[in-house]
């Protein structure tokens, strides 16, 4: 990519907040064209979709090439996103679980597990389906011998759909897949991911009428809801600056000692998990090995923690607003990750990624048709395995911020399981590509 306008990472969080500023303030005025604008258009969405904008037109990008004066290729890259994963995510997760109400969470019923695996049963079957479909009209897309068998690229999609990057970091050594090619399927999952993660923000908009159509009973939802808005309205106080401080060290102080802690975990597992006979296990488990699992589940159990304690209070200080503040941040950092041009540079890889993700989707309305699960459960069933830790949160916390430790679990859960899917999937997708 080439060099943006602006590389400073100082401009451009100014141009982000200054993106999420028009937003809210946009989103805030009561007559003329944006009201009609935000019934149709969440601004979710646009915290999202107005830094991927920035990036199509060059004005910003997360990494770009450049040549020095000596006339050797220089690679850059933006922070942003890894401050805003790494710091800001887990604070948010921290600040909008001390709250949490777990009997009602628990209350929610099996819907939100049905959801989820009906989400990866959709990537692993999809991908199979995907391959078969694309033959037809172009057999070169899903071609290649050995290790440039395009199967085993897509392999690293499957790993990174259902779990995460630890996922697809592990496919990528099983299957071995050409490194020279594998930036292409990284490609792929950037631009697939990010604009199914759009729709479904777009959705979250409907979100009546889809749950209308779909005949879902959100009473459960509503309850806990109802509960968190009750406790935050018998709690409430104007924050004082004490406060605002008080919140900060409890979520940061926590952040902290999961970085600490998840350095020492994920050393000990992955030395752990090397020692394992079997590839096959070994590879099962190299999502023990990465720190950003760990770093997400110790801040998340240790929130939960505190939300038997008095800290639960700080919800009326604005805890869950604070927290809210942090994944717009990231919402907008995940947006700057989005050339919206790139989906016309390798159409065939990319019409293999949509057809994937669309039976993925159409998988996930049916069944939420057949059991009238909410729209709740659908978007983030799918975005705990789609999207992992990083945005399954935010898909939820749309709903309702006392709802982003659900997206939390269900997509720490998918770690788990996403390289055993994974391996399943590309079993189907090796058959496919021979048939």
């Amino acid at each position: 990519m080439n060099e943006p306008i602006f590389t400073n990472d100082a401009i451009v969080f100014g141009i982000l907040m200054l993106s999420l500023g028009f937003v809210f303030y946009t989103e805030n005025i009561k007559s003329g064209f944006w009201p009609k604008f935000y019934k149709i258009i969440p601004g979710l969405f646009m915290a999202y979709f107005i830094p991927a904008i920035f990036t199509t037109s060059g004005i910003i990008s997360p990494e770009w090439e450049t040549t020095n004066s000596l006339g050797e290729v220089v690679s850059g890259n933006s922070q942003l996103y890894y401050v805003s994963s790494r710091f800001l995510l887990p604070a948010a997760l921290v600040l909008m679980t001390l709250s949490i109400d777990l009997k009602a969470i628990f209350n929610l019923g099996s819907k939100a597990l049905i959801m989820f695996f009906t989400g990866t049963v959709g990537i692993i079957i999809g991908g199979p389906i995907a391959i078969l479909l694309i033959s037809i009209f172009s057999p070169d897309t899903v071609g290649g011998a050995d290790f440039d068998a395009v199967w085993r690229g897509l392999s690293t999609l499957a790993g990174s759909w259902i779990g995460g990057g630890a996922n697809q970091t592990a496919m990528l050594e099983i299957y071995q897949y050409n490194p020279q090619k594998y930036g292409g399927m990284v490609f792929v999952d950037i631009v697939v991911a990010n604009v199914w993660m759009a729709i479904l923000l777009i959705g979250i908009g409907k979100k009546d009428k889809i749950d209308k159509w779909l005949g879902a009973d959100t009473s459960a939802i509503e309850d806990l809801k109802k509960k968190v808005s009750e406790f935050s309205q018998k709690v409430k106080r104007n924050p004082t600056l004490s406060d605002l401080m008080i919140m900060l060290a409890i979520a940061f102080g926590t952040v902290g000692f999961g970085h600490f802690a998840s350095g020492f975990l994920s050393t000990f597992f992955s030395n752990l998990v090397t020692k394992i006979e079997s590839e096959t296990w070994r590879n099962i488990f190299t999502f023990l090995g990465s720190s950003f699992f760990w770093l997400i589940s110790i801040s998340t159990i240790i929130a939960i923690i505190l939300s038997f304690t008095k800290a639960k209070n700080y919800e009326g200080a604005g805890a869950s607003k604070l927290g809210s503040v942090f994944i717009y941040i990231l919402v907008a950092s995940i947006g700057m990750k989005m050339d919206l041009a790139m989906i016309f540079d390798n159409l065939g890889l990319i019409a293999i990624g949509f057809v994937w993700m669309s039976i993925h989707a159409g998988l996930l309305i049916l069944v939420a048709k057949l059991i009238k699960a909410p729209y709740f459960f659908l978007a983030v069933g799918s975005q705990a395995n789609v999207g992992g830790a990083a945005s399954a949160p935010i898909v939820a916390q749309a709903f309702h911020p006392s709802l982003a430790t659900v997206g939390v679990l269900l997509a720490v859960f998918g770690y788990a399981i996403g390289t055993v899917g994974a391996i399943l999937c590309t079993i189907l997708m090796e058959i496919s590509s021979k048939i």
